[in-house]
């Protein structure tokens, strides 16, 4: 539907918009529907399935489809409408006390009326007994019994839904009021096939259902469903046990039809199926014990019975009719203190009572016809939306109890139904759909359905059908394609939307040029008007003066006539005159009298006008002095704020100038400290390189002098020696070749030795500038060295000395060389240089292990040959051995020198370097703290500056807001003081002018006074031309020519 003019271009575009929005919507609703579609075909399915048999006693009725969703009324066209609408119909039902109730006695609050239809509730308050009456459409006493109830209020209904209505019977009250005994009642059929009289609703309703169809020998199609609602989760009671399980959900479609997918709907040919079917249901039911009601609900419970019948038209065409019975039977509230529920029981309960308030507030927003009403803030009210409101016809059975412990929920049951019954629904007889209709629906269904299951089953990424696919994707792509038309046109409409903004505003200044230049014409049409009606006016002046002319000539010859009969009546008239004259003064004494009281009236008026005029100016001057002086007061403070900041400012650059100079300080005293102890670590350096250089050199030169005394020892020993080298030169030839392999193993290692050495030096001249990180592992290392080399030294100097003279001077030679060698190098060697020559160290002690075996044997079998040099070799020995213990005590001396030099740098190294650290770490907290304790201080030095001009601004915005407001209430009286004397001395002034000054009355009866003429000076003329002009603005004024023309004439 288009709105607005088709010309606007506003309109255009909000019709593009609906237009646009419209197709949106259709496509949503297209695609719900298809989704829909799906799930109601398989339902027909499964009922067609279960209704063959059944179809076949009854005859060819084909059951409706199932689009007539469980809680809607949508069931296509209507042929009846109420548009008035339909109140819902309230029932109210009081039970009977209980047996612990009779046994206490407990008060009675509620009667019932069952002839007025009235429920009496009684309440004490303030010992003063006051009554409250509710009138329903049915009350039925404690006294009532289940078939009154039925009668009176079901059968009706029963009727009604086999004439194609949808009701909704639901029973509403606390819990333990019947409310299941009102539908489900108790018992059943006696052996003569009677209800037992506590049946309920339900298997009376469904045994009417039956009874009528069969006796109107209609063929009819029955299928019910039954659900509960329980913790605001909805499950199907007659679903299969792995169903049961699974909660249904809740759907609306685009018009607001409430449906469950995927609820069971079961087809009954008898009651007694229906039977069956409530004891299945109700075994399922969430119940429990509590303290009010030994079997309670926990859950709502909701049993839909849909009946359709075959019907023939007035034309001969079958067609189905369709009706629905709605059997609700809600929890009731309850009192969580009364009914003692405790965890899971209280979660129920609140769910209950909160699903129920949710029912009350929608009665409630119904009944005040509000805007909103909130059907979804519970599953409970969503499902009922339909009969509340809706077009399903209603019936509310409250259920209340008489007892006065439950006075409050029977007021609050009473309240809600009270208000339920102005409720109004739109009830509609439901559509009746031809055989035919609804056998080519189906079929288009269960095709359709088909090609969607083949669809599935092939599982090829596609789960509907080609076709539909195609179909769906070209309507998607037709949507697309008019939405960017639709968009394309809409720009179009916003550009000429524009245009025309563009062109309205153009317009707009040529109107207002316009109505310039229409009020500029206005002015001198009015203009030349004026000057018209001059024109006029001054010929009106002239024909006056004529005829006033003509008139006199015409008037002055008659009245020089009359001129000696009015001289004549003067003299008698003299007498009244002075009469007349005589009364004038009297009046004129009045009058001055009222003006001088009215002078002194007005005095006094003005005087106190004066006196409040002057007051005002005065408060106003004390206003403007007391403002100037608070602006001085403001601009003094103000400087002395300024002042404040300005020195508080000199403070911040202070702080921060010395928190500069501080820092200055401190990082000139780091860097002198700094200088300080790398100069102290480097003489310390220095200092250690030249003891440790003076050590090793003082070291060589006693070890020379040791091997000095050694070699001259041996030169004292040679000609010993070579006595004894003739009788051993046989042994030395036996042991040639195990000597030859020792030696020859002996020259590889020291050769391996010298080679490492050499590398050792050339790594230690890269390494030096790791001196101070390798010189603590270097000692450890070094101390260790030095034994394990010095005790290995020995020991071979031992063992080569027993075997061989020339061995034992080579070997000797080869150590003193190595000992050289080692000394002269630096003593800063490397960890994994020392690793591969304690590796070669220990091979080289494994190879001589094994060639000290060999000599030993060879020692043995020359034994004998040696024992006759024994004594010359063990002097030689004795003394050698001497001179080595001598070299083995200065090498050990100078060892403890170098470690004792070692330790005391290491330890002089870590006192400098934790020196230097702890200084740093000084440094560094003065630095943190300088600049923290300086960014402090500016902060607060800052915050408290602008909070003081903040708070400065303030109160001088407050104190000038209070002198301007004095001074505006001040005008405000005087300028109500002033407007009601003025109105005093309005009022005064037209009291004595209008009032009480007097005016003769009797002036024109009065003869006039005129001059008698003399007869010497009588002469008549004509009025003078002043007077004539004078006489004419008279004329003009008063619009009476004649009377001022006579004037004129008299006067003349």
């Amino acid at each position: 539907m288009l709105v607005g003019n088709p010309l606007s271009p506003i309109s255009m575009l909000f019709n593009l918009v609906i237009l646009s929005l419209t197709h949106a919507q259709e496509y949503k609703i297209t695609i719900l529907f298809f989704s829909r579609k799906r799930q109601r075909v398989a339902n027909r399915a499964s009922y067609m399935d279960n209704t063959k048999l059944h179809q076949q006693r009854r005859g060819s009725l084909i059951p409706l489809s199932p689009t007539q969703m469980l809680w809607s009324s949508e069931n296509g066209t209507t042929c009846i409408k109420d548009d008035k609408g339909v109140n819902v119909q309230v029932i109210l039902r009081c039970r009977p006390f209980s047996e612990d109730d009779v046994r206490a006695k407990t008060p009675v609050v509620v009667t019932c009326n069952e002839d007025k239809q009235e429920v009496i509730v009684t309440q004490n308050i303030g010992n003063k007994q006051t009554d409250k009456i509710f009138c329903f459409d049915k009350v039925f006493g404690p006294s009532s019994k289940q078939k009154d109830l039925y009668d009176q209020v079901v059968d009706p209904i029963v009727k009604e839904a086999l004439e194609g209505y949808n009701w909704t019977i639901f029973a509403y009250g606390q819990t333990g009021t019947g409310k299941t005994y009102t539908m489900e009642g108790e018992g059943g059929k006696s052996k003569n096939g009677e209800f037992h009289e506590d049946v309920g609703v339900i298997p009376r309703a469904v045994e009417q259902l039956f009874d009528t169809l069969e006796a109107q020998k209609a063929e009819y199609s029955m299928k019910v469903t039954y659900i509960e609602l329980y913790n605001e989760e909805i499950t199907d009671l007659l679903a299969t046990d792995e169903k049961l399980k699974k909660h249904i959900s809740l759907m609306e479609d685009g018009k607001g039809a409430v449906f469950m997918r995927g609820l069971e709907e079961e087809l009954v040919n008898s009651a007694d199926e229906i039977h069956q079917i409530l004891q299945k249901g109700s075994a399922r039911k969430h119940t429990a014990d509590t303290l009010i009601n030994t079997q309670s609900n926990r859950s709502h419970s909701l049993f839909t019975i849909t009946i359709q019948i075959k019907e023939i038209s007035s034309i001969g065409e079958e067609v189905i009719k369709c009706g629905k019975l709605n059997l609700v039977d809600l929890a009731g509230s309850e009192n969580i203190l009364r009914s003692g529920a405790r965890e899971g029981r209280a979660r129920e309960a609140g769910e209950i009572n909160k699903s129920l308030l949710t029912l009350g507030r929608v009665i409630n927003a119904l009944v005040d016809h509000s805007g909103h009403v909130p059907y979804r803030d519970s599953k409970l009210t969503r499902l009922l939306r339909d009969s509340l409101g809706g077009k399903t016809k209603t019936c509310i059975i409250a259920t209340v109890s008489s007892s006065i412990h439950y006075l409050e929920e029977t007021q609050n049951t009473l309240d809600y139904a009270y208000k339920a019954k102005s409720i109004k629904n739109r009830p509609e007889v439901n559509h009746k759909v031809t055989k035919s209709a609804s056998v080519k629906e189906l079929y288009t269904e269960i095709k359709s359905l088909k090609q969607e299951l083949h669809a599935t089953r092939e599982k090829n990424g596609i789960y509907i059908p080609h076709d539909r696919y195609m179909s769906e994707e070209a309507a998607k792509k037709v949507t697309s394609e008019k939405l960017e038309l639709k968009s394309k046109e809409l720009i179009d409409l916003q550009e000429l939307l524009i245009h025309q903004q563009n062109l309205t505003s153009e317009l707009s200044q040529k109107l207002v040029n316009t109505e310039r230049e229409l009020k500029q014409s206005k002015q001198d049409i009015s203009d030349l008007e004026n000057k018209l009606k001059q024109a006029n006016e001054t010929t009106k002046e002239k024909e006056y003066f004529i005829l006033n002319l003509l008139g006199s000539e015409k008037t002055l010859t008659e009245r020089a006539v009359k001129l000696h009969s009015e001289l004549e009546n003067a003299t008698s008239e003299v007498s009244s005159l002075f009469a007349k004259i005589e009364h004038k003064n009297h009046i004129e004494e009045g009058n001055k009298a009222v003006i001088k009281s009215f002078q002194k009236i007005l005095a006094q008026h003005l005087e106190v006008l004066h006196k409040t005029i002057v007051d005002s100016v005065t408060h106003q001057e004390q206003q403007l002095n007391a403002i100037e002086e608070h602006m001085k007061s403001f601009v003094s403070e103000h400087n002395s704020a300024a002042e404040g900041l300005q020195i508080r400012v000199e403070k911040i650059n202070d702080v921060f100038a010395s928190g500069i100079k501080s820092l200055v300080e401190l990082a000139t005293e780091f860097s002198g400290n700094s200088e300080t102890t790398l100069g102290n670590i480097n003489s310390e350096v220095v200092k250690h390189s030249s003891a440790l250089a003076e050590l090793i050199r003082e070291a060589s030169i006693k070890v020379g002098d040791i091997l000095d005394d050694l070699h001259g020892n041996l030169d004292d020993q040679e000609q010993s020696i070579a006595a004894i080298w003739q009788k051993q030169h046989e042994s030395q030839l036996r042991a040639y070749q195990t000597t030859q392999s020792a030696s020859s193993i002996t020259v590889k290692f020291f050769k391996t030795l010298s080679t490492d050495i050499l590398s050792v030096i050339q790594m230690l001249e890269e390494a030096k500038g790791m001196y101070d990180q390798k010189l603590d592992e270097f000692s450890k290392k070094y101390e260790e060295y030095a034994d394990d080399e010095n005790k290995q030294l020995l020991d071979k100097m031992a063992e080569l000395l027993t075997n061989s003279n020339a061995k034992k001077k080579q070997m000797v030679q080869t150590e003193v060389d190595g000992i050289r060698s080692y000394i002269g190098s630096n003593t800063y060697t490397l960890h994994d240089k020392m690793s591969n020559m304690h590796s070669l160290t220990s091979s080289t002690e494994d190879e001589y292990a094994s060639f000290l075996g060999k000599t030993e044997k060879n020692y043995i079998e020359d034994k004998n040959t040696t024992q006759n040099g024994k004594d010359v070799l063990i002097s030689i020995f004795q003394n050698w051995t001497t001179k080595a213990k001598m070299g083995n005590e200065g090498w050990s001396q100078v060892q403890e020198s170098i470690n004792s030099l070692q330790k005391m740098h290491l330890e002089s190294f870590d006192s400098k370097i934790k020196d230097a650290l702890e200084t740093n770490q000084a440094i560094h907290n003065q630095l943190s703290s300088v600049g923290s304790t300086t960014l402090e201080e500016v902060h607060s030095q800052s915050l408290t500056s602008t909070e003081y001009f903040l708070k400065l601004n303030e109160e001088e915005n407050e104190g000038i807001d209070s002198l301007t407001r004095n001074s505006r209430d001040a005008m405000k009286d005087m300028e109500t003081a002033h407007s009601s004397k003025i109105i005093e001395i309005t009022k005064d002034t037209e009291k004595c002018l209008i009032n009480e000054y007097m005016v003769d009355d009797s002036f024109f009866s009065t003869p006039k006074f005129c001059k008698l003429p003399s007869k010497l000076n009588a002469e008549l003329n004509t009025p003078p031309f002043e007077v004539l002009l004078d006489s004419f603005q008279k004329v003009q004024e008063s619009g009476d020519a004649n009377g001022v023309f006579l004037g004129i004439i008299n006067g003349g």
